[in-house]
C-alpha cells in the first residue's frame, strides 16, 4: 500500500521507495502499456492522443524513474460544460491498491483546475465496487446513472460491443 507521497513524488510501496513522475502520455509509450487493455483499446488511446494535440483532452501517465508508464488516464474537456471528465483510468495490475490511481486522479484534477474549470466528473461501472470505493474516498459523489458501451476485443481478437450501466460521479476541484 502507498504509505506516503511527498512533493518529489516518491512513493513508498510495500516498504520500497519508488520515484514516480506524472507527464503527458506519448504515442511512443503505447507499446509499454499493453497491460492497460487490448489492441483495440490501445488504438482508441492513440486516437485520444491525437485529440490531445488539439487541446480537447489531456492524457496522463504516472511513470517510474525509468520513465515507464504504470498508470494512465485521460481528461476529456468536451463531454460536460464546465468540467473535465476522467476516462480510461488504468493502473498496472501488479501495482493496483498502492496509491497510483490516487496520484493519477489528483494530477488529472490539477489539469482541470489549470484550465479554470471547477468540477471533475467520471463514470464507473456499477459492477466495479473497488473503483467506486476509491472515487468515494477521493470525494466523488454519485449523481446519476447512465448506460455506456464500447468495442471490446476478446482473447481471440474478436471485437464485440460491450454494454454496461455506469454510476455518474463528480466532485468540485
Amino acid at each position: 500500500m502507498l504509505t506516503s507521497v511527498n512533493p518529489s513524488r516518491e512513493a513508498v510501496v510495500s516498504g520500497i521507495c519508488v520515484r514516480l513522475h506524472v507527464r503527458d502520455l506519448l504515442a511512443r509509450d503505447l507499446p509499454a502499456c499493453t497491460w492497460s487493455g487490448s489492441a483495440t483499446h490501445l488504438r482508441h488511446v492513440e486516437e485520444e492522443l491525437v485529440r490531445a494535440t488539439a487541446g480537447e483532452v489531456d492524457y496522463l501517465a504516472v511513470c517510474t524513474a525509468a520513465d515507464l508508464p504504470v498508470a494512465i488516464g485521460g481528461v476529456d474537456y468536451r463531454v460536460s460544460e464546465g468540467a473535465g471528465t476522467l476516462c480510461q483510468l488504468a493502473v498496472l495490475p501488479a501495482l493496483q491498491g498502492h496509491g497510483l490511481g490516487t496520484l493519477l486522479i489528483r494530477a488529472a484534477e490539477q489539469r482541470i483546475r489549470d484550465r479554470g474549470l471547477g468540477r471533475a466528473e467520471l463514470a464507473v461501472e456499477e459492477d466495479n465496487p473497488r473503483a467506486r470505493a476509491l472515487y468515494e474516498r477521493l470525494g466523488y459523489v454519485a449523481h446519476g446513472r447512465a448506460p455506456d458501451a464500447w468495442d471490446a476485443e476478446g482473447p481471440d481478437g474478436t471485437v464485440r460491443r460491450y454494454e454496461t450501466m455506469c454510476v455518474l460521479m463528480r466532485r468540485a476541484v
